[in-house]
């Protein structure tokens, strides 16, 4: 969902490494060609052109979200967008990434409170979070609907499912590898089914779909964790 973040030759790996946090790359890539970003005003830069992108892509959606538009709101030319970012695939990977690192600190707290919680205690918390992340970072919804090819596996989406599988485990310690991991990929397709129908849905009706959504996942994960696997 939301959490597929992939890497790609869209955009250049040392820019993708500053996105993400990593500030250790060479000042310049001959084989990407485009200026990398490792001056503070050029972070600066980088992190403010992608602040302007998530508000666009927020109001007018991915589909309706144009390279010129974004450059115009960021009071940059349009060539200097394109020194940083390709096209508009690759400020979304970025903004994924970026996600996608500061959900996996989020589910790190819900780990470390996991001895506390049972089957109907973790179900509200991992709904609540997605919940109010959405609400915080308005231009996750719409991203959603950014092609197949941006929303493919990566490395964060990779070590959420690994968390999710091991917070599983230690509530069920006869879950398998392999069961713990089956089980951690249905619970986040099923949150990505939360994001699109929150995403629809007016501010009357949002509440409503929540307590469906903690029903359900509640229902689904109590089974699983309360029960011998098969």
């Amino acid at each position: 969902m939301y959490l597929g973040v992939a890497e790609s030759d869209l955009i250049s790996e040392p820019i993708l490494t500053f996105v993400n946090g990593y500030m250790s790359t060479p000042s310049f890539s001959p084989a990407a060609g485009r200026r990398v970003p490792v001056q503070e005003r050029s972070e600066r830069r980088v992190a403010a052109l992608l602040g302007h992108a998530a508000e666009l892509i927020a109001t007018v959606g991915y589909e309706g979200a144009t390279m010129t538009e974004i450059a115009e709101r960021a009071g940059a030319s349009i060539g200097a967008l394109y020194q940083y970012f390709p096209n508009k695939e690759a400020i979304v990977r970025a903004l994924r990434n970026q996600y996608g690192e500061e959900m996996e600190s989020r589910w790190a707290l819900i780990e470390h409170d996991m001895d506390r919680l049972d089957a109907a205690g973790l179900s509200e918390r991992i709904v609540n979070l997605m919940v109010a992340f959405a609400e915080e970072r308005p231009a996750f919804f719409p991203m959603l609907s950014a092609p197949v090819s941006i929303q493919a596996d990566s490395p964060v989406r990779r070590r959420i499912r690994e968390r999710f599988a091991r917070m599983f485990h230690r509530k069920n310690p006869a879950l398998s590898r392999e069961d713990s991991l089956r089980i951690a990929n249905v619970t986040l397709q099923t949150i990505k089914g939360l994001n699109v129908l929150l995403s629809e849905a007016g501010p009357r009706d949002r509440a409503a779909i929540e307590v469906e959504y903690k029903t359900l996942v509640v229902a689904y994960l109590r089974q699983r964790l309360e029960s011998q696997p098969a």
